[in-house]
């Protein structure tokens, strides 16, 4: 079979995944039509709200892409084809079992924020822990999202960088304090629509590569060979990091990512219906996996192997360039603002997503009601000192434990997750056992880093299949424990 064929077939089987598995999976929690969801019963008109289910899925796909399954695939495709086989089964077994369930666990309890749910069903401790990881991992994204898109524009415009931060942090604080369909419910599935039309081009040209020579010359399409080097199983990173476990660590969005259980709750409180939490957390997991897909397999196909990739994307170079390179090469000025829309507007909406849910996470931790508009500034404009100050920090360091604390996230919310079902007297496994792979992952990263443990990789291995064997049988253990309590009425 050739490049063209897996191509195909990777994304047909993601999509398939979805029709399948995410049937499965919503039989095993038995989403309830008749059940009143919290935007019916607690709604607001601030962060409680009834939106359409294709503005609630658009606005969700935005959330939890943006750039992350475009800039991790690519980063990602650095170990070879092997990245490509991770990002289907990945998202499929993992990243649709990690969104479906821990969004509509949300939704079950009145939308509840991630460090509530974790404390309620890994213990307190969690849950004051998760709140500070989770509160200081949101201003990160948010500050990041917004330095980077201002270094950016600074030399386009002549504005100084910090003119532009300020700029985007004003943005940022009006899609915080506004309610959730003054800003994000209009601009965001725009913003998608600009996504999907960015990735749908990206996806055309490679369709009809192999096809160029009967095609229209006005089309100025490329002749080329869609993935060209499959070598699946030979690590080919220029840097030689171990494939185990850093390349499982850099493609965390459009595979599996702990930042979608922090933004899922914002969705599970506009939502109409139970039944809508399938095409809205599980549908877009996959929409966002075969974006990744599509971008991983682009860069493979446009630079011909890792070593070439690598080569672009050496000695400092963002993988923005990349990106830029190939959309500009493929589809010209269309492209241009394509990549304009992507490398810019992109990471803002993720920044005030993050930034809105960080709000919510407070509100939540000293019980706060979010109705008046005095109670949302008194979250956000001390939330928003604190983040103007971090965006003057170098984070370089910070940001190499960043895709850790994202995938040890993932993997604490798919062991609360297996607790849940367990609790329930259901089938636990879907959620229980990418749980136990991302536990090895991160425990291996841990322990074998030189930046963290810096063990010898046998010496990592046996510790990281002994700590995750304990924590799976103390949460299997603890959900079979829990009384079987029904969820509190809304």
């Amino acid at each position: 079979m050739n490049g063209y064929c897996y191509f195909i077939l990777g994304i047909l089987i993601l999509a398939a995944g979805y029709f399948t598995y995410g049937r499965v999976l919503e039989r095993i929690f038995r989403p309830d039509a008749s059940r009143q969801t919290p935007a019916v019963a607690c709604t607001d008109g601030v962060d409680y709200v009834v939106m359409p289910r294709w503005r609630v899925f658009l606005i969700q796909l935005l959330n939890i892409a943006g750039l992350g399954p475009i800039f991790g695939a690519v980063m990602g495709v650095l170990y070879g084809p092997a990245a490509l086989l991770w990002i289907v089964f990945g998202c499929i077994l993992g990243g649709m079992a990690h969104d479906y369930f821990s969004g509509m666990i949300s939704l079950r309890h009145k939308g509840e924020n991630l460090p509530e749910i974790l404390g309620r069903y890994l213990g307190n401790q969690a849950q004051w822990i998760s709140r500070a990881v989770c509160i200081v991992f949101s201003v990160l994204v948010g500050v990041v999202f917004a330095v980077g898109p201002a270094a950016i524009l600074s030399p386009m415009t002549g504005w100084s960088v910090s003119a532009w931060v300020w700029i985007i942090f004003g943005y940022y604080f009006l899609a915080t304090i506004l309610p959730i369909q003054t800003i994000m419910g209009k601009v965001y599935p725009l913003f998608s629509v600009a996504l999907i039309i960015m990735v749908m081009g990206i996806l055309g040209v490679m369709l009809l590569a192999p096809f160029a020579d009967s095609m229209p010359a006005w089309m100025h399409l490329p002749r080329m060979e869609v993935l060209p080097d499959l070598d699946f199983f030979h690590n080919r990173h220029p840097a030689d990091f171990p494939l185990f476990p850093v390349m499982f660590i850099t493609i965390a969005c459009g595979a599996v990512s702990g930042f979608h259980a922090t933004q899922s709750p914002l969705m599970a409180r506009c939502l109409k219906t139970e039944r809508e939490g399938l095409p809205v957390f599980g549908g877009a997991m996959i929409t966002e996996g075969i974006i990744a897909f599509i971008w991983a397999a682009a860069a493979l196909t446009f630079y011909g192997s890792p070593e070439a990739l690598g080569a672009a994307t050496a000695n400092g170079k963002a993988p923005a360039l990349a990106i830029q390179t190939i959309s500009e090469s493929w589809m010209g000025s269309v492209g241009s603002i394509l990549v304009m829309i992507g490398v810019v507007i992109l990471p803002i909406s993720t920044g005030d997503g993050a930034l809105r849910v960080t709000r919510l996470m407070i509100a939540d931790s000293f019980k706060l009601s979010q109705e008046q508009l005095s109670r949302r500034l008194m979250i956000a404009i001390p939330l928003f000192a604190a983040a103007i100050a971090v965006s003057s920090m170098d984070y370089a360091v910070i940001w190499q434990y960043f895709g850790w604390a994202n995938q040890l996230l993932a993997a604490a919310t798919l062991w609360a997750v297996s607790i849940y079902l367990r609790s329930k007297n259901r089938c636990c496994w879907p959620a229980a056992a990418p749980a136990a792979f991302l536990s090895l992952v991160v425990f291996q990263y841990l322990f074998s880093s030189s930046e963290m443990c810096g063990f010898s990789e046998e010496a990592s291995l046996i510790a990281s299949v002994l700590l995750t064997a304990v924590i799976g049988v103390l949460c299997l253990f603890r959900g079979s424990g829990l009384e079987k309590a029904e969820e509190p009425s809304l």
